[in-house]
């Protein structure tokens, strides 16, 4: 009976800080306190604001705007941790043209490495990721870890495909003796038409959200301007009106994230 109390324990994810055990994990964002006050601020505004204009009850208002805060902080990390990984990849793509332009020039690896970092450091400045990435990958050749490994646990931990293709195909071309410079040179252009796919995509869905987010925020003109008109029955709270209000924004809640789904294309 115990054994399976603890089989049925879901696993607890254990944060990896690299090789060298100063590395960050971007599969888990921390947040700071100003990240925790701008993700409950969006949450409250949302909530008072909706009750606020459908109900017109301060109490009941300011109790909906702190419900919604809590949850919103969860989501705001989400989208943070979700935007570093994305800047990372950019990134990554600027330090791979960095290195063929290295290896171009008769760079060895680390060397190629190393005038790299200096690029980055000018172009992201000292506190970017990627410049924190590659000074890791510096110091860890510096101590005689081999650069497949070095390169495998920025794969691991930053959480990105495209990384993990590259690590393992700069493995290979190392090991079978191939051209390097062919390897990063490639891996770039894949990333980048990548990226540009994708901008391409996100402009043609710009149209889309723009809707979805207007018809999200009709109901609550429809409601404002109902109540100016003097229609005091949109205002008014009896049984049925409430029962019909919360429906309604509960309809339109589900009818929101159901839109962005759809116009959440990942690629």
């Amino acid at each position: 009976m115990i054994k399976r109390i603890l089989k049925s324990k879901p696993d607890v994810y254990t944060e990896n800080h690299g090789l060298m055990g100063n590395a960050d994990d971007y599969h888990i964002y921390h947040m700071k306190w100003i990240d925790y006050i701008i993700g409950f601020s969006l949450g409250f505004v949302l909530g008072f604001v909706v009750i606020m204009v459908f109900f017109r009850i301060f109490s009941v208002s300011l109790i909906s705007g702190i419900i919604c805060g809590i949850p919103a902080i969860n989501f705001f990390r989400k989208y943070r941790k979700e935007k570093r990984q994305r800047d990372l990849l950019v990134e990554f793509r600027d330090l791979l043209e960095a290195l063929t332009t290295s290896y171009s020039s008769g760079k060895n690896t680390m060397e190629a490495f190393a005038e790299s970092y200096q690029d980055l450091l000018s172009l992201y400045g000292e506190k970017s990721d990627i410049v924190n990435e590659t000074r890791i990958i510096i110091a860890g050749m510096t101590n005689n870890i081999i650069i497949e490994d070095l390169l495998k646990d920025f794969a691991n931990r930053c959480g990105l495909d495209d990384v993990a293709s590259f690590a393992a195909t700069f493995e290979s071309g190392l090991r079978q003796g191939g051209d390097i410079r062919q390897v990063v040179w490639d891996s770039r252009k894949i990333i980048n038409d990548k990226i540009e796919i994708e901008m391409e995509i996100k402009t043609i869905l710009t149209e889309k959200e723009n809707e979805l987010n207007i018809m999200m925020v009709m109901p609550i003109v429809i409601m404002i301007a109902l109540s100016g008109m003097g229609t005091m029955s949109a205002a008014a709270n009896t049984a049925f009106t409430v029962m019909v209000k919360i429906f309604a924004i509960g309809l339109f809640a589900g009818a929101y994230m159901m839109g962005r789904r759809i116009v959440n294309i990942r690629m």
